[in-house]
């Protein structure tokens, strides 16, 4: 493997089509693709200032990195890339690669990031800020993750998810084969038009949850005071601890929770309209 160290760079490509190459303290200024179709990179304590840098990378590891506003769009289509302990203020990272592993990292402008990423690995991962990270991910294991980027995970798909804290609006829109364990998600309008979305040892905030949704599996989970309205038109079977604040109209399945505000069971409800709804302390 070849060494730069201490150097900077800047322009159009001037590292292009580098192979076994390892960079230590380097620094990327303003230009675009300066690491573009090149393969077996090693980026160490490296600081990135222009735009489009790592574009078309095949295995690379980044560690102590600093990506800074102006490395936007920084990560396309490469693959095979561990990211470790490193800052990301630009947005629009990672696009339509295969896997990726984060640890230990976090961007701070999570704007149309995580898009169309298959085989993506995160432990301990910070987002904040921006809009549908995760759109269109597939096969995705997530141990520790932070966010309060709004619209999370449509349209994702094989998706586990343990230790996260979510804040956000609309997420798991249309989402398939996704699993959230010990978890907290705060928002509105969670997991609309879903498929096989499951839940355990979540706590859940906000008002119209979980509808449209079909075959949703809630286990041992508990809800916030206002999450009422939630259920409309979903095949479920739910687990409910303590109080939730109202249910209307679920097609099937079964519901049960301690006690319930609200139930609504009007003539717009959908066939089969056979769903059991169960108050335990009753």
């Amino acid at each position: 493997m070849n060494y730069i160290k201490d150097k900077e760079f800047g322009g159009e490509r001037p590292l292009f089509e580098s192979h076994g190459v390892r960079l230590e303290r380097v620094t990327i200024n303003e230009g675009e693709s300066a690491i573009k179709e090149c393969s077996d990179i090693e980026c160490v304590d490296c600081r990135f200032i222009g735009k489009y840098p790592l574009w078309h990378v095949e295995r690379s590891l980044v560690t102590g990195c600093h990506f800074e506003a102006g490395a936007r769009s920084a990560i396309w289509y490469s693959n095979h890339m561990t990211m470790r302990d490193t800052v990301i203020d630009a947005p629009k990272f990672f696009r339509e690669m295969n896997d990726l592993t984060l640890e230990h990292v976090t961007i701070n402008d999570a704007d149309e990031t995580f898009w169309n990423v298959r085989g993506l690995k995160l432990r301990d991962v910070t987002l904040h800020d921006g809009t549908y990270p995760f759109m269109g991910c597939t096969d995705v294991d997530i141990d520790g993750l932070v966010s309060d980027s709004k619209y999370v995970f449509q349209y994702a798909k094989n998706v586990v998810i343990r230790n996260a804290r979510i804040t956000t609006k609309d997420a798991f829109w249309e989402v398939e084969n996704v699993t959230v364990i010990d978890s907290e998600i705060d928002g509105e309008f969670l997991g609309w038009h879903s498929k096989n979305l499951r839940l355990v040892n979540c706590h859940l905030n906000g008002q119209q949850l979980l509808c449209y949704a079909d075959g949703l599996v809630l286990e041992n989970c508990t809800f916030g005071d206002d999450s009422d309205l939630m259920f409309e038109y979903s095949t479920v079977n739910a687990d409910i601890r303590g109080h939730i604040a109202g249910v209307k109209n679920p097609t099937s399945g079964r519901i049960v929770a301690d006690s319930i505000g609200q139930i609504i069971l009007d003539e717009n409800i959908k066939a089969p309209a056979d769903c059991q709804i169960v108050v335990s302390n009753k």
